[in-house]
């Protein structure tokens, strides 16, 4: 039983959380990984993982163990991945876990020219605003909004995108025109349902300090462009990135709330799996990304 088999299975197993997942990952049965792991404790005469009902976790021995293995599997999977480079361009299906907005307003109207440029690579793009386990739900990479939690991923800045407050003339001229934040309480706010924090606004006040504002308007919706057609129907003021509501404001449809405040921004971050190399179709897509995006995310 080859060394390395044993090790990919262990390392898999650890970044998975378990037997099931890392055989799904690996595309072997359950019993195939057990026994590569059996094998390596055999071999090694220790115990790697403590099993658990719901989870397996490893040993001390077990972590240091995978610190040293994933970095071999590194090297390996480099020099796999530096003679296909050499052999012929990057193919494959690419799996991308997205932000909703971001990927639906930014992102797929990049990827004509980035299948264009590599037309061996095939993209499944998933738009979805619950934070994915990504590899355990079979993608490469994900999109993502920061701050990011995720200490097993590996992230690199795409861009940074602004926050904007935006109603339409006719609800302005008809409620008043907000001064200060603290005047937005005498509003109608439209928030984002079914998003965990987005019931507060996180505003700057002119001298920088944060304010939270209650959003408790009569209207919340799951859809960002949903929103911002209350915004443009005279519904009630809305927080929107500046990439969804660029249109509409160049248009005069709505105008800006509170134009005056430091801006509240929003950093968009590409996600891939640590410990491994980077497969090719994933480092192309990212690369052309950071090259394509300007650092406010147009």
């Amino acid at each position: 039983m080859s060394r390395l088999t044993e090790m990919e299975a262990f390392a898999t197993v650890v970044e998975e959380g378990g037997f099931t997942d890392a055989a799904r990952k690996m595309g072997v049965s359950k019993s195939a990984v057990s026994k590569h792991i059996s094998a390596l404790e055999s071999r090694l005469g220790t115990r790697l993982l403590n099993r658990t009902t719901r989870r397996v976790n490893p040993t001390e021995i077990g972590l240091a163990y995978y610190d040293r293995a994933s970095r071999i599997l590194n090297d390996a999977g480099a020099a796999d991945a530096l003679v296909a480079q050499l052999h012929g361009s990057p193919s494959g299906l690419l799996q991308v876990n997205c932000d909703r907005d971001f990927g639906a307003h930014v992102l797929s109207p990049m990827l004509g020219a980035f299948l264009a440029q590599y037309p061996d690579i095939r993209v499944n793009l998933d738009l979805g605003d619950a934070q994915s386990e990504m590899i355990g739900d079979g993608f490469d990479m994900a999109i993502r909004r920061g701050p990011l939690s995720n200490s097993t991923l590996r992230a690199r800045k795409l861009c940074t995108y602004r926050l904007l407050l935006v109603a339409s003339r006719n609800y302005l001229d008809r409620a008043g025109r907000p001064q200060t934040p603290a005047d937005l309480v005498h509003h109608r706010l439209l928030g984002m349902s079914q998003r965990a924090g987005q019931n507060t606004w996180r505003l700057l006040d002119s001298d920088g300090t944060q304010r939270q504002v209650p959003v408790q308007g009569d209207v919340a919706v799951n859809d960002s462009p949903a929103l911002l057609l209350a915004a443009i129907n005279g519904m009630g003021v809305a927080l929107l990135p500046d990439f969804l509501c660029a249109a509409a404001l160049a248009e005069q449809r709505i105008e800006r709330v509170l134009p005056d405040l430091p801006d509240q921004t929003q950093e968009m971050f590409a996600l891939y799996p640590a410990g491994r190399y980077i497969q090719p179709k994933v480092r192309v897509f990212i690369d052309f990304l950071a090259a394509e995006l300007s650092p406010d995310c147009t």
